[in-house]
């Protein structure tokens, strides 16, 4: 994972997500602490790996709404799903 959190944008949330594990002591303590940068980094590297998908569900699944919208965000979910599948092969 190392290799990829350094490509495209990701690289300095990388850096900083180790620099938060270095600082404070493994536990309960560093999740509550280090959670905002765990999620910007994972968050990331999706966007990185698949970035049309990875809008679509931003836009369709960002509040709730119609049965169309429902449907259209279930439907970004799994092309998502299906773009990161592809990606770890």
């Amino acid at each position: 994972m190392q290799g990829e959190a350094t490509k495209g944008g990701c690289g300095r949330l990388h850096r900083a997500l180790c620099e938060c594990h270095k600082r404070v002591a493994s536990g309960p303590a560093r999740e509550s602490v280090c959670r905002h940068l765990n999620r910007a980094l994972a968050e990331c590297l999706v966007a990185d790996a698949c970035p049309e998908e990875s809008e679509a569900v931003r836009s369709f699944c960002s509040s709730g709404g119609t049965a169309l919208k429902r449907s259209q965000c279930q439907q970004a979910q799994l092309a998502l799903s299906v773009c990161l599948s592809s990606r770890s092969s």
